[in-house]
């Protein structure tokens, strides 16, 4: 897809992706199994690492500078994760932490970096 239909498509992704997780922030308890501790740092993490995919996709239609892609897209994933927790502190049998938002930022970072990696290594210009 080219054009509108990519940015809206790739636009209605994130926001989707961030319904998802107001919605789920907004449920008194889930049901997640306690495999280790501290489980839901590596789950805040893993999804803030999926939205930080979406959120690049997303703003890769409006700026042209890999460099501010890559701050935007960090910065709204810690952004939305903190205004989560914040919406967290109002929902009964839930609370807020901290330590969430940093894994979620965590996340949305180690998404970017690998991003960046990969594309400077596999998508270098050639010199002649």
């Amino acid at each position: 897809m080219t054009g509108y239909y990519s940015k809206a498509f790739d636009s209605t992704q994130l926001i989707l992706y961030c319904v998802l997780i107001y919605w789920l922030s907004d449920q008194s308890s889930l049901p997640v199994p306690g495999l280790f501790p501290h489980q839901d740092k590596v789950i805040h993490a893993g999804a803030y690492f999926v939205m930080a995919a979406f959120a690049l996709r997303a703003f890769r239609h409006f700026t042209g500078s890999l460099t501010a892609l890559i701050v935007t897209s960090v910065v709204f994933c810690s952004l939305y994760g903190f205004s989560d927790e914040w919406h967290q502190s109002f929902v009964p049998g839930r609370m807020s932490d901290i330590a969430d938002w940093v894994a979620d930022t965590i996340g949305a970072m180690l998404f970017v970096a690998l991003y960046y990696w990969y594309r400077s290594r596999y998508f270098t210009r050639v010199k002649t």
